[in-house]
């Protein structure tokens, strides 16, 4: 089975990411919710005005735009999903007024060769088998590897990675040294990497009516291009450098394999198990799904307290591998199974 793109996914994620740059929301959902909510009332009245300047000019006895001198009736533009940035205050890398196409920067030659385009192609990754594609791996030296696991340790894609994948992953990332001025990846373009940044500082620009403006910036940190990888869509934006630096990028295939087919596995693991919880029984399918969305993986070591007896409760918790020992007062009990865990947990 595949699975096609609807058609206005890529601009509405486009829009929508553009302005999770620019805000850098605390509480994403409710920010999603709003920002949805705000297109929708748009478009309705985008519609609204069209029908009325229609009836005026019928009224009026005015041919309708597009009539005139024999030509053909222009058809209306569709309703925006994009970013609107005409009643925003402009940020560029430059105020001494320049022509707008000054604005853009030339890009520097790319010494990666891209590959042929990609965005039509579907992706299950219930479908795709771990051993499909061969491992990747790009030797470093100690001081590499120190500098990739520490870029890497606050990356949120990789939270959910067990020691095994992360391991994978990074032998499969390569480093790639950048110049000012240089761009890493351009809007429009196909996706295939993910980039961490290891040092330097990067503007973020986005194209709105053929011209570049900028949206944020990345001060020697973070990561960026995972949204055209995992869902086939062209690069939202551009990352430009604004100074010399280095990324660590890796290969669309491994992301794939490694990255999207174990969120998507975790993701149904949790589904389920929310769902056989008899305490979330009276929830609807969408109050489960967002607590789904806020579950986070923490490994224990072998001996380390998860919580302690008379501490103030700020979170519960879901054994997903391993065994856990349970004390109370004088008593001891050891679990092994999920379901038992949380019946003691909730005997508190």
């Amino acid at each position: 089975m595949s699975i096609s793109i609807p058609a206005g996914l890529t601009e509405l994620l486009q829009g929508f990411t553009v302005e999770v740059l620019r805000s850098q929301p605390a509480d994403l959902l409710e920010f999603a919710l709003q920002y949805f909510g705000r297109l929708k009332e748009e478009a309705a009245a985008a519609k609204a005005a069209a029908k009325e300047k229609e009836a005026s000019g019928r009224r009026a006895g005015t041919p309708a735009p597009g009539h005139d001198r024999g030509q053909a009736p222009r058809r209306a533009p569709p309703d925006a999903r994009g970013v609107n940035f005409a009643e925003e205050p402009m940020q560029t890398d430059s105020e001494s007024g320049e022509d707008e196409e000054q604005r853009f920067p030339a890009p520097v030659i790319n010494r990666f060769t891209r590959r042929a385009s990609v965005c039509a192609e579907a992706y299950n990754p219930d479908e795709e088998e771990d051993d499909a594609e061969t491992r990747i791996i790009h030797p470093k030296t100690d001081d590499q590897r120190n500098r990739l696991q520490e870029a890497c340790k606050d990356i949120l894609l990789f939270k959910n990675l067990d020691p095994e994948q992360m391991s994978q992953v990074l032998d499969a990332m390569f480093e790639k040294l950048v110049e000012g001025g240089e761009h890493v990846i351009d809007q429009g373009d196909d996706g295939d990497n993910f980039y961490v940044i290891d040092r330097g500082t990067y503007d973020i620009y986005v194209k709105c009516d053929g011209v570049g403006r900028c949206v944020g910036t990345y001060d020697n940190r973070g990561s960026f291009g995972e949204l055209a990888l995992m869902y086939n869509t062209p690069r939202a934006a551009t990352i430009i450098a604004t100074s010399p630096g280095a990324i660590w990028g890796l290969d669309r295939v491994t992301f794939r394999r490694i990255i999207v087919k174990n969120n998507a596995k975790k993701r149904r693991m949790y589904e389920n198990f929310i769902e056989s919880l008899p305490f979330l029984k009276s929830l609807e399918v969408s109050e489960r799904l967002k607590v789904v969305d806020v579950i986070g993986t923490k490994v224990y070591k072998d001996g380390e307290q998860i919580i302690a007896q008379g501490d103030m409760a700020d979170s519960f918790f879901i054994v997903e591998s391993g065994e856990v020992r349970i004390i109370m007062t004088r008593k001891l009990w050891t679990c092994r199974h999920l379901k038992g865990f949380w019946d003691l947990v909730w005997k508190f």
